[in-house]
């Protein structure tokens, strides 16, 4: 059975070695996380010239990934044979190469840690696979669903001992969206400028992201909750005079997320703060949002602006669009939307 990212990444800082690791999965963030911290840990710095290998999937072969593993280290107590795109290691479709995989996996050399950072789906039920949670360990690396990235950011930033507010939280997710590698590189780059006891905000997001803290996609939602047709207009213009960093496909899925959880909001059985934020997967902090835009937009109108979202996004992709450019097409969804 496979372990978690998080699991794993404790064992390996608490100097807890498995002589195995197989890392897959579609979400390359924590296979290359913990591959890292294996290499900084497993063999000590002087030692690393030979007794540290980071071979490439595409430049070798089981075969040849298994020699490595079964040297001995020289002049030291063990040695870590890191294998990146192990997806494209040759012989990994053959049946008599897996066979060798998986006798070595279930009889692996002590003084040796394996890796194999597979990115790539991957069937547990084979055999081969089998012998990685058996005798090492197995991490099944799973993209994050987008409703629960605020809550990763969110614990991120605890765990490097800083507050992040919603709105800064927000802003990230929603313009630089699923991916963890840029989203940590992004909160990296504050927390070196940060002072002590300072918490990120969306004026440090502005100064160090680049994200306009009054030109994003966060600002865009909230002004057509609210109806505010100057606000929601004049970030429209913006986006559409700079379509390189404002695009409008993620623009159109944010929306489209919105207001069908608006949508939920009206159908809810429990309209409490705690009740809502549990039924629509987001922080408590936001509710406000939702209960507001319900109360701004009756159920038809919800469904007529899902429905004009859906239009919008045809003929972003060119279905009965014409010459109409996505700036334009933004603003007229501004229209339909709020009258």
């Amino acid at each position: 059975m496979a372990q978690t990212p998080e699991a794993v990444l404790k064992e390996i800082r608490g100097k807890e070695y498995k002589p195995v690791y197989f890392l897959y999965g579609d979400e390359p963030y924590y296979i290359d996380l913990i591959a890292e911290e294996l290499e900084k840990r497993v063999v000590a710095e002087a030692e690393k010239g030979f007794n540290q290998f980071v071979i490439y999937g595409k430049d070798t072969d089981v075969a040849g990934a298994l020699g490595y593993a079964k040297r001995y280290p020289f002049m030291a107590d063990r040695q870590l044979v890191l294998v990146k795109d192990a997806h494209k290691l040759s012989g990994m479709d053959q049946k008599e190469q897996l066979a060798r995989l998986e006798e070595y996996a279930l009889n692996p050399l002590s003084s040796t840690v394996l890796v194999l950072c597979y990115h790539d789906k991957a069937d547990e039920r084979r055999t081969h696979i089998k012998a990685f949670a058996k005798r090492g360990a197995l991490v099944h690396s799973k993209r994050l669903y987008d409703n629960k990235l605020p809550e990763w950011v969110t614990n991120y930033c605890h765990t490097h001992g800083v507050k992040i507010s919603p709105k800064a939280v927000q802003m990230l997710v929603n313009n630089i969206g699923n991916d963890l590698k840029r989203i940590v590189s992004e909160i990296q780059k504050i927390l070196i400028n940060l002072k002590a006891g300072e918490g990120v905000d969306a004026d440090l997001i502005e100064r160090y992201v680049g994200i306009s803290k009054d030109y994003n996609v966060f600002e865009f939602q909230k002004a057509l909750l609210n109806r505010d047709v100057e606000k929601a207009n004049r970030i429209a213009f913006y986006f559409g005079a700079n379509p390189k960093d404002n695009p409008l496909a993620p623009i159109l899925i944010i929306l489209y997320n919105f207001f069908s959880k608006v949508l939920l909001t009206h159908a809810a059985p429990d309209r409490s703060d705690q009740g809502l934020a549990t039924l629509l997967g987001v922080n408590p902090y936001f509710v406000k949002d939702y209960t507001l835009a319900a109360r701004n937009y009756p159920v038809a109108k919800v469904a007529h602006i899902i429905h004009s979202l859906r239009q919008a996004d045809a003929q972003m992709k060119g279905v009965e669009a014409g010459s109409i450019q996505d700036g334009e097409l933004l603003r007229e969804l501004v229209f339909t939307i709020i009258h």
